[in-house]
């Protein structure tokens, strides 16, 4: 199956596309001033959170900054694998969770520096992706999205049951920190999500990503066409439930702690409303869309116990008039008024 006939796939959700008229067509050139204007957008976004902790000199503003790049690292991660696919994971704190304890064990209890825990956390969130996705990945219907669910809720579970190694409730303590300095930490948070970004955004406009979309349009059509469809799906949750994991060890040691609640399902589906806000599938999208949500949740402490009403009808406000999210169909709407999409 070539380009084009992926894309017939990937652009049709839902119902059965046929692949042959797609066959004889060629692929059409690459719009170079969509490309341009997206480079133009990354580099502005990129500029503006290299500045911003510089011109305004606030460490609470600082942290904030920093935890919402974790929540985008974790979004961008998630929206590979199911934004793709259309196979969501309500599970996705198990990974973050896996990547957590991960750090939290070998920097407090084997004494391992900190920054192997990082590679270890993502080879370990892996492993979870791999023993849990290769029976329920096969699964149709809701039931990956429930397994997935399950287990990040029996981890949970098990970290209360086993209190005496995992700290129960308290969870563990005494990580230490990447580095001494809070602005450092955030600039490295910022680079892992640019490389880890951009890696993603290349996978995803490559053949290999064309293959996941038309997954999304039509399984049983790619399975029909010769493509090995679980294995596709179990590579995009490997790789998606690795980054995770990056991101949970980072927030361990820049917490100084990890607790069971990084496998809570509340933290998913905070990962997922942020995804859902950037723009579901776009991979980058969700970066704006956890800095929005971090950011609007800090600035509505002051509303005290309104906080959360504004919040929650914001959100649905959001997800109700727009729902193919703010963030990414926003620029798509900028680059068609300049005729990028034409």
């Amino acid at each position: 199956m070539n380009r084009r006939a992926l894309d017939t796939l990937a652009g049709a959700p839902g119902r059965m596309a046929d692949p042959k008229p797609a066959l004889l067509a060629r692929t059409p050139p690459a719009n170079l001033l969509g490309d341009r204007l997206d480079l133009a957008g990354a580099g502005v976004f990129v500029a503006i959170m290299v500045v911003l902790p510089l011109v305004i000199d606030n460490s609470y503003l600082l942290g904030v900054l920093s935890v919402a790049l974790i929540y985008a690292l974790w979004a961008v991660s998630w929206d590979f694998m199911s934004g793709l696919t259309g196979r969501e994971n309500f599970g996705h704190a198990l990974f973050i969770g896996a990547g957590g304890y991960t750090a939290g064990f070998m920097n407090t209890v084997w004494f391992i520096d900190g920054w192997w825990s990082i590679p270890a956390g993502m080879v370990v969130a892996a492993v979870f992706a791999i023993v849990v996705g290769l029976p329920t990945l096969r699964l149709k219907g809701p039931y990956f999205a429930l397994a997935m669910l399950s287990a990040s809720v029996i981890m949970e579970r098990l970290m209360l049951i086993f209190w005496e190694y995992t700290g129960g409730e308290e969870g563990i303590n005494g990580v230490e920190p990447l580095f001494d300095s809070p602005l450092a930490f955030y600039y490295f948070a910022l680079a892992v999500l640019l490389v880890v970004t951009v890696a993603l955004v290349m996978l995803a406009r490559s053949n290999w990503g064309l293959v996941l979309r038309a997954i999304r349009g039509d399984e049983a059509t790619c399975q029909a066409a010769g493509l090995n469809v679980t294995w596709y799906k179990i590579a995009s949750l490997l790789i998606s439930g690795a980054i995770a994991g990056a991101g949970g060890a980072m927030y361990a040691h820049y917490q100084m702690q990890v607790s069971p609640q990084v496998f809570t399902v509340v933290l998913t589906i905070t990962v997922i409303t942020m995804v859902y806000v950037g723009g579901m599938g776009s991979v980058w999208g969700p970066i704006g869309g956890a800095i929005l949500l971090v950011m609007m949740t800090e600035l509505l402490r002051d509303f005290g116990e309104w906080r959360l009403m504004i919040y929650s009808l914001t959100l649905i406000l959001i997800l109700f008039f727009l729902p193919e999210g703010f963030i990414a169909p926003l620029w798509h709407r900028f680059k068609a008024r300049l005729g990028a999409n034409r």
